[in-house]
């Protein structure tokens, strides 16, 4: 049962990180690009944007927080 819920663990930090939020966000861009796809529209610009829009909003937030603990 510990090497399963190890497995679980690296997982969880693997693909959520430090962010969840940003974690999410990829996962709904990932969705929003397959549904475009299926719409029959070419949806490849979508998850380098969101990325870029993700890491963007990741860096302030960090900021944010680092400014106020100054």
């Amino acid at each position: 049962m510990n090497t399963l819920r190890g497995f679980g663990r690296f997982w969880y930090d693997f693909v959520v990180g430090d962010d969840w939020r940003v974690a999410l966000g990829v996962v709904l861009a990932l969705a929003a690009t397959y549904g475009l796809v299926q719409a029959g529209l070419n949806a490849w610009w979508l998850p380098p944007v969101a990325v870029a829009a993700l890491l963007a909003l990741s860096l302030r937030r960090v900021v944010r927080a680092a400014r106020r603990g100054q």
